[in-house]
């Protein structure tokens, strides 16, 4: 499947680079971006992708070494729009400044756990989804009390300061739950493991890569019934010229097995599979 696409992926970007030569916009375009590092339609000697640096399983920094689910369908994106992944720029995106940072051109494109909203569709644009989340919970292995959100009456649940998913539990499901926040998801995991909360709260495959931790492993789950879905697109400027390039390599990833691959090995050892219901899904048409 790949070796077929791979003509047609090649020719598309190659198309892209010569209109992007003639005056079109860049992918990173809107100002700001400029320079010779402007990536995708924009062509140059390198493509800026922004991610998270710090949820393990998803985007995560190590040193010089970037891993997680979301940079592996970035590499595979950028791979098929003539990237290689030493010309691939890690940028961190934190999810506050992402529209921001794709208006002004910081980066050319943003795989960030980042949701596909109509709110969000109004200042920049989406391919994929690439992946359905759905808001699930973590608990301790031998927890088998707690088998979704209504069971978390009377109970401890830690999220991340500022969110809104442990809010969403305590207004619709469990009136008495008690809401605990941390910084990080990190912090919440700690304390789950130390007997501290009963549960934590967020997007299923975030918490799964949490599980995946060495330090963690054996010691949490996942639920695994979530109550929500979560499209995860691929952030771009509203005036790019890559959308459907994009779409095209993500169904080729889903086609080939390497969608499924960079599941498995960002998740291994926790028990987690997708919602099969919603995935892998079918990237929407770009607007």
């Amino acid at each position: 499947m790949r070796t077929r696409h791979a003509g047609a992926a090649a020719l598309a970007a190659l198309t892209a680079l010569t209109l992007a030569a003639c005056g079109s916009s860049e992918v990173g375009g809107g100002g700001g971006g400029g320079g010779e590092e402007t990536g995708g339609a924009g062509g140059g000697d390198s493509i800026k992708i922004g991610i998270k640096f710090d949820q393990p399983g998803l985007g995560y920094q190590d040193g010089s070494e970037y891993t997680g689910f979301d940079t592996d369908v970035a590499r595979y994106v950028a791979d098929k729009l003539g990237y290689s992944e030493d010309q691939i720029e890690w940028v961190e995106a934190p999810s506050a400044n992402r529209e921001t940072m794709l208006q002004t051109g910081q980066v050319d494109m943003i795989f960030a756990t980042y949701s596909i909203t109509d709110e969000r569709k109004e200042q920049v644009a989406f391919a994929g989804p690439y992946f359905i989340a759905g808001q699930d919970l973590l608990v301790a292995q031998d927890n088998t009390d707690i088998t979704g959100p209504q069971d978390l009456e009377g109970k401890n649940l830690c999220s991340v300061t500022g969110s809104t998913s442990a809010q969403r539990i305590k207004d619709e499901y469990a009136e008495g739950v008690q809401l605990v926040e941390r910084p990080g998801y990190a912090e919440c995991v700690t304390a789950l493991t130390a007997g501290q909360v009963d549960a934590v709260t967020t997007d299923d495959i975030i918490l799964a890569g949490l599980a995946a931790q060495p330090a963690n492993k054996g010691k949490v789950k996942v639920v695994g019934a979530p109550f929500s879905e979560e499209n995860y697109g691929v952030g771009l400027p509203q005036d790019n010229e890559t959308c459907e390039d994009i779409n095209a390599a993500i169904t080729e990833m889903i086609d080939d097995g390497s969608w499924e691959e960079a599941v498995t090995s960002n998740t291994e050892g926790t028990g987690y599979t997708p919602n099969a219901d919603l995935n892998p899904p079918t990237p929407d048409a770009c607007a």
